[in-house]
């Protein structure tokens, strides 16, 4: 058995991530995180088409953050955008704007205008 001050080989230990993120976007984090879903783990290509054929109004912000994400690999740290996949993809949600909707007989509702933040890291296989 092994001891407990041994340390731990980790496979992750030399790969390297990086990451992009798009913060305050106006759609709710459920919708989007619906969309993440579809790209975790699947390797850049792949995500990317998927992003493309994906009929959601979401997709297109995940797309965004995934080609920022990869343009950050590229530019900063001289990897090479095919051979990426997605490690990462989250959405969290930001700040909520409370609007007022007149309704009948003088009352009046909550509109909330929900807004998220987008998580992309992309790392190598």
């Amino acid at each position: 058995s092994r001891s407990a001050d041994a340390p731990m080989a980790t496979a992750q230990a030399d790969k390297q991530e990086v990451r992009a993120q798009a913060k305050w976007v106006r759609t709710s984090a459920r919708k989007a995180r619906l969309v993440t879903d579809h790209i975790r783990g699947r390797s850049v290509p792949e995500a990317r088409t998927v992003l493309a054929f994906t009929e959601r109004a979401a997709a297109r912000d995940v797309a965004k953050v995934l080609r920022s994400a990869v343009a950050n690999a590229e530019a900063n740290h001289g990897m090479i955008g095919d051979e990426l996949y997605v490690s990462a993809a989250y959405v969290d949600e930001g700040p909520t704007q409370k609007r007022t909707l007149p309704r009948a007989q003088g009352r009046a509702t909550r509109i909330f205008k929900r807004s998220s933040h987008m998580t992309v890291v992309v790392g190598e296989k």
